[in-house]
């Protein structure tokens, strides 16, 4: 059963908790809730007390009357730990979830043990993104979230995962249609006004995974090199012939990355 955060700011969010030993967080992307995480939760909740939120707006958790930002989902991930009353966690980010980490890691990082990123990155967006994410504010504004979704989901594929995973694609789309129109708006407004977060890779002393798709559309390679380069503590992990969602694309590898980032960050 999901627990529900109770926060003023946050009334009526919800996460669910299972498992015993050292505190994991796993933080969904955009477009997803806490099932994105289905995998791992079944992998790591044998070693660790996995705690899995649905992001305000996504999921069972309502969108907040404040004006949505990345930084808001840090404050989020604060209560959260404030109310289980954990002293250190680690904080596994994919994506849109990825960024809240780093703003997590920025504001709060004597919470952290360590962090991952999964298919996500410490750059702003560039003009050209900046772009692209207000056109699709706009086409949800006129056409629907529907049609929107209906032709991103498939892009967070590689060209393989979908000629094999359509089932497992067809259940992210599900999942991702119950998000609010509002939700959609309002986390790409959100994501076109967060600033760099490359300082916060620059400036920690803690361990930071890096997993990368090689096939990930919206992740360049390249530039996820790029960043992994710049951490002082840096595991990088690729996962080959994968796009932008490993968690159900290569589950068991990816699962295998986590648990030895863990078993490394927490010297196991």
């Amino acid at each position: 059963m999901p627990t529900e955060l109770k926060s003023d700011r946050f009334a009526k969010c919800v996460y669910t908790k299972s498992g015993q030993g050292f505190p994991i967080i796993l933080l969904h992307g955009f477009a997803e809730d806490h099932h994105i995480w289905k995998y791992q939760l079944a992998a790591l909740k044998t070693n660790y007390t996995v705690i899995v939120p649905d992001l305000p707006g996504s999921g069972l958790s309502p969108l907040p009357k404040e004006e949505m930002s990345i930084e808001l989902f840090a404050d989020f991930v604060f209560d959260i730990i404030q109310q289980e009353q954990l002293e250190k966690i680690i904080l596994i980010g994919h994506s849109m979830g990825g960024y809240a980490t780093l703003a997590f890691a920025e504001k709060y990082e004597s919470y952290l043990a360590a962090f991952s990123l999964v298919h996500s990155s410490a750059y702003d967006d560039d003009d050209a993104k900046k772009t692209n994410r207000q056109k699709t504010i706009k086409l949800i504004q006129n056409n629907g979230k529907e049609v929107f979704l209906n032709a991103m989901i498939p892009n967070l594929y590689s060209e393989l995962s979908k000629k094999t995973l359509q089932s497992e694609m067809n259940e992210h789309l599900a999942n991702a249609l119950k998000i609010s129109a509002d939700s959609l708006q309002a986390y790409y407004t959100a994501m076109i006004h967060r600033p760099s977060k490359i300082s916060v890779l620059e400036n920690t002393s803690l361990p930071v995974q890096f997993i990368i798709g090689t096939d990930d559309n919206a992740v360049p390679f390249s530039q996820s090199l790029q960043q992994a380069a710049i951490a002082k503590i840096a595991k990088v992990d690729i996962l080959r012939h994968v796009g932008h969602s490993g968690m159900v694309e290569s589950p068991t590898l990816l699962n295998a990355m986590l648990n030895s980032f863990l078993k490394y960050a927490l010297k196991l």
